[in-house]
């Protein structure tokens, strides 16, 4: 019997508050049929798809190392089914590092995956800690994740593919689409016969998370791109690789258009700005979301934001200068910091005009205080004066890009205050 899909993509109420940590991360981990022999699950944040057919299970992802046993645990409630097929909708942690426990079980599978996830994985074991410095940023988190460094510590792929790939598991047809989204290494899959598509990171339920100020290349063209054939093959059921299920062939369609639509946006107003010959400055300050689109919830900012998508159309067209002379050699901030404060005065002025701009202008009151601790990192008050602002900040950002870069700033000003 299907269980309810709970459908909202009309809810316009949800772009009210929130964050997308109280929109994703559930705490739950339980599993559901969605549709005749379609398991659909949530594990923590993450989701994942299960597809019982006659030669076994076809798993799309796997879940996080963390959420492993739960997953393996919950799917054996419902299916005693032999693990078939894996295949990797891309090679991020939280959704192709769940295996173990089916290995464990004796489980084997083959693994699938775009040929990219192979080089993705070997990049992640030249740059562990900095990803686990990355991801303690962004997510505002002391310990982080330790990030898998050696080749025993991956699932690797069996199989790879280049373009498409057409799989027959127990009579049936899945078809894999690759695509550049979130990452290079994209894929989507449809199971023509149940009229099912699962998206992985291409539907995300928020304004895509295609500008990380922090991480790899993104690629809003070929998201956009990747939602427009997303939206052609006229599913009847979405699952994503966040957020809930989209039912409706109608409502996927609009779905996918319209966020393929503000991507489109964003890179169309970046690029016209970089070919008239605007500075990035000046191209982050015009970038704006079409207005017909912000009534919906699934294009809020409320993970990454419309200016660090523009960056990222910026970074794939165009050089990493951003049109100021003095910024193409500059001075260390420490020593600009230094000469900025005498110049206003001193550090006790500098503190005084960042609090008296925290309520008028934030951004510049930010500046001041950066500014007043860079030129005297062991000025009790500048340390605090950095609390407070970038607090102040923090609280205001609707982004969790934006919002864990400047709460990162307050840790570490509380870490120069606690070392005295």
């Amino acid at each position: 019997m299907t269980d309810e899909i709970v459908n909202d993509t009309n809810n316009i109420d949800r772009a009210v508050g929130g964050t997308v940590f109280e929109r994703f991360f559930t705490g739950r981990s339980e599993a559901n049929y969605v549709a005749p022999k379609t398991l659909f699950m949530t594990a923590d944040y993450v989701n994942l798809t299960v597809f019982e057919t006659d030669d076994g299970l076809v798993m799309v992802d796997c879940g996080t190392l963390e959420t492993a046993p739960k997953v393996y645990e919950e799917i054996r409630k419902h299916t005693d089914l032999p693990l078939h097929t894996v295949i990797y909708t891309h090679g991020h942690l939280d959704h192709a590092f769940g295996l173990q426990p089916w290995l464990d079980a004796g489980e084997k599978p083959r693994i699938i995956a775009h040929e990219n996830v192979v080089q993705r994985f070997k990049s992640y074991m030249r740059t562990g800690p900095l990803n686990s410095h990355i991801n303690k940023v962004q997510f505002g988190i002391e310990a982080g994740l330790k990030w898998p460094e050696t080749s025993g510590e991956f699932f690797w792929p069996d199989v790879t593919y280049r373009n498409q790939l057409s799989l027959r598991v127990g009579g049936e047809r899945f078809e894999l689409f690759h695509a550049k989204g979130e990452t290079d290494d994209a894929t989507w899959v449809w199971a023509a016969e149940r009229s099912i598509v699962c998206t992985g990171d291409l539907w995300e339920e928020i304004l895509p998370n295609c500008g990380n100020p922090q991480k790899v290349q993104r690629y809003p063209e070929g998201w956009a791109d990747a939602l427009e054939a997303i939206a052609s093959v006229d599913a009847k059921l979405l699952l994503p690789g966040h957020g809930q299920p989209i039912e409706g062939n109608e409502q996927i369609r609009a779905c996918c258009h319209n966020v393929a639509e503000a991507l489109r946006a964003i890179v169309r107003q970046a690029l016209d700005g970089l070919n008239s010959g605007k500075n990035h400055e000046e191209i982050m300050q015009s970038i704006q979301i079409p207005e017909q689109l912000k009534q919906f919830f699934y294009i809020d900012p409320l993970y990454d934001r419309p200016e660090f998508i523009a960056r990222n159309v910026i970074r794939q067209y165009g050089g990493w200068w951003d049109g100021f002379s003095s910024h193409l050699l500059p001075a260390p901030m420490r020593e600009q910091s230094a000469v900025i404060t005498e110049l206003a005065g001193g550090t006790e002025a500098m503190i005084e005009k960042a609090y008296q701009l925290a309520d008028s202008n934030l951004p510049l009151a930010c500046h001041l205080a950066e500014w007043a601790a860079l030129a005297e990192p062991d000025n009790d008050k500048a340390q605090q004066c950095v609390i407070d602002i970038f607090n102040k900040r923090a609280e205001g950002e609707i982004s969790l890009m934006g919002r864990g870069i400047f709460s990162h700033a307050v840790r570490q000003a509380e870490k120069a205050l606690a070392a005295k």
